[in-house]
C-alpha cells in the first residue's frame, strides 16, 4: 500500500470535513442535487471523451495509486546480478529452472533460453514497455480530465441555482434551497478535481515512470545476460538508472566523483 497516497488523501479531507464540523449547521454542506450534477455529470463527461472499457480500466488502474506495491529498482538489480551469475557460470539453459517473480523479466529469460536473437528480444521488450506505457497514458488523461470536467460542472450547476434563484425572487423559501445548489456545487467541483482526479493522476504519472524505469532494467538486464557480461559490471552499468543517492556505497561514490 502506498501510504503517502492514503495518508495524504485522508489529511486532505480530514481537514475540510473537520472544518465543516466546527462550524454550525453542518448538514447544509450536503446537497443531493448538487452532488448529482457534479458527480454523475463527470463521470457523463469524462465517458464521453473516452471508450467504457478505457474508463473501467482506468478506474481500476487507479487502485494503484493506493494499493501499489512494485517491485524496487534496487530488488530488481539485485535479481538480476544472480541471474548473471549464473548464466555466466553454467550458461543460459541453466536459466530455464529459475523462479523469477517479474513477469517481464521472466518474459526476456524465456526467450534468451529458447536462443532467439538479441534484436528479437529487444523488440519485444520494448514493445511491451511501450503498449504499457500507452496505457497508463490513457489513465492519466483520464484522470486530468476529471480534474478538469470537475470545476466545469461545478460552474454549470452554480448557474443553474442562480437561475432558478432569480427566477423565484417573490418565492423566499425558495431562495435558500436555490442558492445551496449555487455555492456547493462550485465547492464539490473544486475538492473533487483538487482533492480526487488530478493527485490521482499525477500519482499515476509517477508508477508509470517507476515502472518504465523498472522495464528499461530489464530491457539492458537481458541484453547483458544474453551477451555474457560480467555480473559486477551488469550491475553497475544498471545502478546508473538510479539517482546517485539510491545506488549502492561503491556504485554511488563512483558516480559521485564523475558527476
Amino acid at each position: 500500500m502506498d501510504l503517502a497516497t492514503v495518508v495524504g488523501l485522508v489529511i486532505a479531507w480530514l481537514l475540510i470535513i473537520g472544518t465543516i464540523a466546527t462550524g454550525s449547521g453542518a448538514l447544509v454542506f450536503i446537497n443531493i442535487p448538487s452532488l448529482v450534477i457534479v458527480l454523475g455529470g463527470t463521470i457523463a463527461v469524462v465517458m464521453m471523451r473516452f471508450s467504457l472499457s478505457q474508463t473501467i480500466g482506468s478506474f481500476k488502474m487507479a487502485l494503484k495509486a493506493f494499493m501499489h506495491k512494485a517491485e524496487t529498482a534496487e530488488e530488481l538489480i539485485a535479481s538480476v546480478v544472480d541471474l548473471a551469475g549464473i548464466a555466466r557460470k553454467e550458461g543460459l539453459l541453466a536459466l530455464e529452472g529459475q523462479e523469477i517473480n517479474n513477469p517481464v523479466l521472466e518474459t526476456g529469460i524465456r526467450m534468451l533460453v529458447d536462443g532467439h536473437e538479441p534484436a528479437i528480444v529487444k523488440k519485444a521488450l520494448s514493445t511491451e514497455m511501450n503498449e504499457t506505457v500507452a496505457r497508463h497514458k490513457i489513465g492519466q488523461d483520464l484522470f486530468k480530465q476529471m480534474g478538469d470536467a470537475g470545476p466545469a460542472m461545478g460552474m454549470i450547476g452554480t448557474l443553474i441555482g442562480l437561475v432558478q434563484m432569480l427566477s423565484n425572487m417573490s418565492d423566499p423559501k425558495s431562495i435558500g434551497p436555490a442558492m445551496a445548489v449555487a455555492l456547493l456545487t462550485t465547492l464539490y467541483g473544486a475538492m473533487l478535481a483538487n482533492m480526487f482526479a488530478l493527485p490521482i493522476s499525477d500519482k499515476l504519472k509517477l508508477r508509470s515512470a517507476e515502472e518504465q524505469m523498472n522495464k528499461n532494467i530489464i530491457i539492458q538486464s537481458v541484453l547483458g545476460i544474453q551477451e555474457g557480461q560480467n555480473p559486477k559490471v551488469l550491475e553497475e552499468l544498471l545502478f546508473n538508472y538510479l539517482p546517485v543517492s539510491r545506488r549502492n556505497g561503491d556504485n554511488a561514490d563512483t558516480a559521485t566523483a564523475t558527476e
